[in-house]
């Protein structure tokens, strides 16, 4: 069940993303060496970060009150971040547990508006902002532009060691990604049991 009461929208009333190819080439590609302003007041590198590490890649998190961009639901793919996030905040624990040793959440968002949304949604890991684009351009991450915003496609990457094991994309539904990378975890004989 999801906490803190998210609206869970009806997927089968919003245009699913089909794969573009978009995020092909990043499987087996090492991390970009590009140092990222975490919600937690760290700055992250991911390329250096040992074991496995879950990042999901999210367009971006909209304020309860405030509108979303106009158009945005005809976007395939693009409406789901906070159902996305609360359900990595519901499974962290058992990520940690089949070997995760870190998980945060990626959008081109600024630390401060991220930081809202963390609070607000009370996660239990950091988000990684890459409003500069660094990451994105290093490693030609998938993208789609709204307005002025450049904005990442919802992906999920687990990395080992700095290199790309394993590629979800597209995601949808984006509450279901969690339990996706959960089921995928938990399957693989290679991984390394994690903490809690």
């Amino acid at each position: 069940m999801m906490a803190n009461f998210v609206e869970t929208p009806d997927w089968s009333s919003l245009p699913r993303p089909t794969d573009d190819g978009a995020a092909r080439h990043l499987l087996g590609q090492r991390m970009a060496a590009v140092a990222l302003p975490a919600t937690d007041g760290r700055t992250i590198d991911l390329a250096v970060l040992p074991g496995r590490v879950v990042i999901y890649a999210y367009p971006r998190t909209g304020l309860p009150e405030g509108p979303n961009p106009e158009g945005w639901d005809a976007i395939p793919g693009a409406r789901g971040c906070t159902p996305q996030s609360c359900a990595f905040k519901d499974h962290y624990h058992e990520l940690r547990a089949l070997g995760a040793s870190a998980v945060f959440g990626l959008s081109t968002q600024d630390t401060d508006y991220q930081r809202e949304a963390a609070t607000r949604l009370h996660l239990p890991f950091a988000l990684l902002s890459d409003d500069q684009l660094r990451l994105t351009r290093a490693m030609n991450l998938p993208t789609f532009t709204v307005g002025t915003m450049t904005l990442l496609k919802r992906f999920t990457l687990i990395v080992q060691d700095g290199q790309v094991q394993r590629v979800f994309y597209p995601v949808f539904p984006p509450d279901q990604n969690a339990a996706e990378v959960v089921a995928w975890l938990a399957a693989d004989p290679g991984r390394e049991r994690g903490g809690t």
